[in-house]
C-alpha cells in the first residue's frame, strides 16, 4: 500500500525527519514551486536552513504545452537542457525552441519578482532539492544538471513519492535519494495526497517569507 499523505505540509514534516537524521552541513533547501514550496518549507523549518525557490519552467511542445521537449532553469547564467530525442522525433524547428526559450525565461523573471527571491547560490553547500513529488522527472532532471554546475558540496534530492524507474533515473545524478513511497503502479503523484489543492503564490510568497523572518531571528540570537 502506498504511503497516503494528508498534505503536502504532512508531507515534508515526513521528509524533515528523515533527513534531519543525517545531520547534513550547510543545507540549502530548493524547493520547486509552486507545490514544493509547502514541502520543502517544513524541512527548511526543521533544519534551520534558508528556504529557496528553484525557478525551473518546462519547455512545452508545439501544441502540447504539456510535453516537455526540454526545460530552462534560472541562475546567474540560465541553464537551458534539451529533450534531443523527443525534439527530433517532433520535428521541432529550432525559431520554435527559441521563442519557447524565451517566453519561459519571462515566466521565470516575473516568478522571481513576485517571489523576491535572489538567483539561488549553492556553491559549497549542500544542496536539498524538493518537489511534492515526481512523475516523469524530465524538469526536476534538468534542474538538478544546473544544480550540479554550481558546484554544490552534497547533492540531496528528497521527495514524497516517485516511480521506481524515475528514481533511479534521478538517483544517477544527485549524490543521495530520499524518497518516502515508490510503489510500482504509480500514475499520478495527487493520488498519494488527501488534499492536493494547488499552492497558490501568495501561499509560496508568505512561507518564503516566514522562513527569512526564523532564520534572521536565529542570526540575530547569535549575533
Amino acid at each position: 500500500m502506498a504511503t497516503q499523505f494528508a498534505d503536502r505540509s504532512d508531507a515534508g514534516q515526513r521528509l524533515a525527519a528523515e533527513l534531519k537524521a543525517r545531520a547534513l552541513p550547510d543545507a540549502v533547501v530548493l524547493a520547486l514551486p509552486r507545490g514544493g514550496v509547502p514541502v520543502g518549507y517544513e524541512v527548511a523549518a526543521a533544519l534551520d536552513a534558508p528556504l529557496e525557490v528553484l525557478l525551473v519552467r518546462k519547455l512545452g511542445a508545439p501544441g502540447y504545452e504539456e510535453f516537455g521537449i526540454g526545460a530552462v532553469v534560472d541562475g546567474a547564467n540560465p541553464q537551458i537542457v534539451l529533450n534531443a530525442e523527443a525534439i527530433a522525433a517532433l520535428g521541432v524547428i529550432p525559431s520554435y525552441i527559441e521563442a519557447e526559450r524565451d517566453r519561459q525565461l519571462a515566466e521565470i523573471e516575473r516568478r522571481r519578482q513576485l517571489y523576491n527571491t535572489p538567483a539561488v547560490n549553492v556553491q559549497g553547500h549542500t544542496a536539498i532539492v524538493v518537489d511534492d513529488g515526481v512523475a516523469t522527472g524530465g524538469t526536476l532532471l534538468a534542474a538538478l544538471y544546473a544544480i550540479k554546475r554550481a558546484s554544490p558540496r552534497y547533492m540531496v534530492l528528497a521527495v514524497p513519492v516517485a516511480p521506481p524507474d524515475t528514481l533511479q533515473k534521478l538517483a544517477e545524478h544527485v549524490d543521495e535519494v530520499i524518497c518516502l513511497s515508490s510503489p510500482e503502479d504509480f500514475h499520478a503523484v495527487g493520488e498519494y495526497y488527501a488534499d492536493f489543492e494547488q499552492t497558490t503564490d501568495e501561499e509560496v510568497i508568505s512561507l518564503l517569507r516566514k522562513q527569512r523572518t526564523r532564520m534572521l531571528a536565529e542570526r540575530h540570537e547569535m549575533a
